[in-house]
């Protein structure tokens, strides 16, 4: 298979492995990848996954690219905070929670982090259509749970005044009953106390 019939029947793919070439070319040799990236074709992004060089790469794309290379995850964390103007910083690199063990990649578009949560935890996440890529993130709601659950040394005022939400974001967004109904499925009284603490801590800010 030549180069310019591989990116015309992946062109839909905004991140593509040898099994989805393989899909399409049962005889295709794994050498043919190392060729197109020397002459600069294709990015590796981790073993076994690549991008077409000349892909626009913004959030929605490294959106994408995070929910494929280590699936099954979604986007959460700090950087669903930030997707929801909850936090005024940027943040570095892209943050999801997994069902697989915790794990860091370190590429040459973006650092891809992973959180570990079981699989009764992984829920509460949407599926996001932005610059026609489809990602999946969490709920606003299901994001600051997530965090609090995943970072329990947060539980002072002093901790969610270093969070530096922002109250009107919060308020505009976050649902306290929607809250509710995705707190009783991580059936945690510590995280269900921070949680009324942090939103105390949002009503008198």
């Amino acid at each position: 298979m030549r180069y310019l019939e591989l990116k015309e029947s992946l062109k839909d793919f905004t991140v593509f492995s040898l099994r989805d070439i393989r899909a399409i070319d049962q005889a295709f040799h794994r050498r043919r990848l190392n060729e197109w990236q020397e002459k600069g074709y294709i990015r590796k992004i981790i073993k076994g996954y690549y991008i077409f060089s000349d892909l626009e790469l913004n959030e929605g794309t490294l959106f994408e690219i995070a929910n494929r290379i280590y699936a099954p995850s979604y986007v959460s964390l700090e950087m669903a905070l930030s997707y929801y103007h909850l936090i005024p910083e940027g943040v570095y690199g892209i943050t999801s929670v997994t069902t697989r063990k915790t794990y860091r990649f370190r590429t040459e578009v973006a650092e891809f982090s992973y959180r570990t949560v079981k699989p009764g935890l992984f829920f509460g996440y949407e599926l996001v259509r932005n610059d026609g890529k489809t990602f999946k993130i969490a709920t606003v709601e299901k994001a600051i749970l997530d965090y609090l659950y995943l970072m329990p040394h947060l539980r002072t005022l002093e901790d969610f005044r270093g969070l530096r939400l922002d109250k009107d974001s919060f308020f505009e967004q976050v649902s306290e009953e929607r809250v509710k109904e995705n707190l009783e499925r991580f059936a945690s009284r510590a995280l269900a106390r921070r949680v009324r603490d942090l939103w105390r801590f949002m009503e008198n800010a």
